[in-house]
């Protein structure tokens, strides 16, 4: 019986995997008995929605699906945290496998909280609310899982780093739990598919990058977590060792991430700089920085001068006021596509605080998606070309940040992750994230559906 394991690395980086290699003899292994290549990730490459786009072989704009946060009506209330039931129109691998008489177990897939049904056994994933909330079907597995490793951790905030040994205690904790939990997962039960995400790597970039790297504006050489990533990716590898060391005989492996990573050099108020530009209108600016929906929620917020405003993350997304649509609207429709046109240039000329160019890049949904669902923002811009953050809260006085004013964390994210597969992958040159799925299928030797 053909069985295929999908083992997820969030954040995994191509660049620094290779770079790692020579300490990771499991890694090292894998990569030589098979094939090691990019896996392009999609637009935005953020954890939500990028695992599930790779579950279901669609794009964020088909899945209607931008970010942990989208926008859930035209209002102005801001962003809502995404849920399975965002999902519910999608058919995820585990779904086609099961009307195929095919097992699956789902190991902490972002995107799958509160839990499905499924033919098998499924664990939730980051957004999960917490150890007491129902994270498994079927449900009586929650008890497995308890006996085995106590209160499951579905994730770590890698924000909080002023005490950064007690962080890596978390991460590595939260891994050992994952793998274990896996182990006796696979041992335990039939399956076809067997999928995990493990979230330690992003969390481990996000928070020591700057230690890593020594290109990074904040790198310290003598800092005591230089080596923490090297030690952690070390470690991770041991597990992942165990991990193959229980799995059936002739399993296909993949190894995949849903992104990469960069380093962070600063942040960008793009509603500093829509305020400069004259697309956003205030009663009264604020003494401190304070949140766009804080403001609007105060009143503070003059949406009948307001063309235009944005929200903060990883990536830039840019909502226009539009009339007939907002509740207090003032761009025409006629003149959606002048403005669009506008304001993308504008972004893409912003320049840093010494006038060199940053290789700003906007997207337009109905060129970046097959399909547009949901309410997708109206501009999607990868300042730096994510090298820097969209920072949304108001009352800088400037556009650029840098250091702590910049976000949480000293790393953001890149498009390109990892793709291993051992058989080696027929295919030569970089992957998409969006045929992982139809892989997965054509090993399992069941017909790929598109449509």
């Amino acid at each position: 019986m053909k069985r295929l394991a999908l083992i997820g690395l969030d954040c995994a980086d191509p660049r620094l995997l290779r770079e790692l290699l020579p300490e990771l003899p499991t890694l090292r292994e894998l990569v030589e008995s098979g094939s090691f290549t990019r896996l392009r990730s999609v637009d935005p490459p953020i954890t939500v929605p990028a695992w599930m786009c790779m579950m279901t072989g669609k794009d964020p704009g088909q899945l209607g699906v931008y970010g942990f946060r989208n926008r859930l009506d035209h209002s102005y209330e801001g962003l809502q945290i995404v849920n399975s039931t965002a999902f519910s129109d999608a058919q995820p691998i585990w779904d086609t496998l099961s009307l195929h008489g095919r097992r699956s177990i789902l190991l902490g897939i972002p995107g799958t909280y509160p839990p499905r049904p499924v033919a098998g056994q499924m664990v939730t994933g980051p957004l999960t609310p917490g150890p007491g909330a129902a994270f498994t079907y079927p449900p009586t597995l929650k008890e497995n899982i308890q006996r085995w490793v106590g209160d499951f951790v579905f994730d770590v905030s890698a924000i909080e780093t002023e005490d950064e040994s007690n962080l890596i205690d978390k991460i590595h904790g939260m891994t050992a739990q994952r793998f274990e939990v896996a182990r006796r997962l696979v041992s335990s039960d039939e399956w076809d598919l067997f999928a995990m995400v493990e979230m330690g790597p992003d969390r481990m970039h996000h928070a020591f990058w700057s230690h890593h790297d020594p290109l990074h504006p904040n790198h310290d050489p003598m800092s005591p977590y230089r080596d923490a990533i090297r030690a952690y990716y070390r470690f991770l590898d041991a597990e992942i060792s165990s991990l193959l060391e229980v799995l059936p005989d002739n399993t296909h492996i993949c190894i995949a991430s849903d992104h990469g990573v960069q380093r962070l050099k600063g942040g960008i108020a793009i509603n500093e700089w829509l305020i400069r530009e004259g697309h956003l209108a205030l009663k009264e600016y604020p003494a401190e920085p304070t949140r766009i929906e804080d403001l609007a929620e105060r009143g503070l917020v003059e949406w009948d001068k307001t063309t235009a405003w944005g929200a903060g993350g990883y990536y830039g997304r840019i909502f226009f006021n539009v009339a007939g649509r907002e509740p207090r609207g003032v761009v025409p429709p006629a003149r959606y596509s002048v403005l669009q046109e506008e304001i993308a240039a504008g972004i893409e000329a912003i320049q840093d605080e010494n006038g060199a160019s940053l290789r700003t890049r906007v997207l337009r949904p109905s060129t970046a998606y097959r399909a547009v669902r949901g309410i997708a923002p109206d501009l999607l811009a990868y300042f730096g070309d994510l090298s820097w953050r969209s920072i949304g809260t108001v009352g800088w006085n400037r556009v650029h940040l840098r250091g702590e004013n910049a976000g949480p964390g000293t790393a953001n994210h890149a498009p390109y992750g990892i793709y291993i597969s051992v058989p080696a992958d027929a295919a030569t040159g970089d992957r998409s994230i969006l045929e992982i799925r139809d892989i997965i299928l054509g090993h399992l030797e069941i017909e790929r559906d598109h449509d």
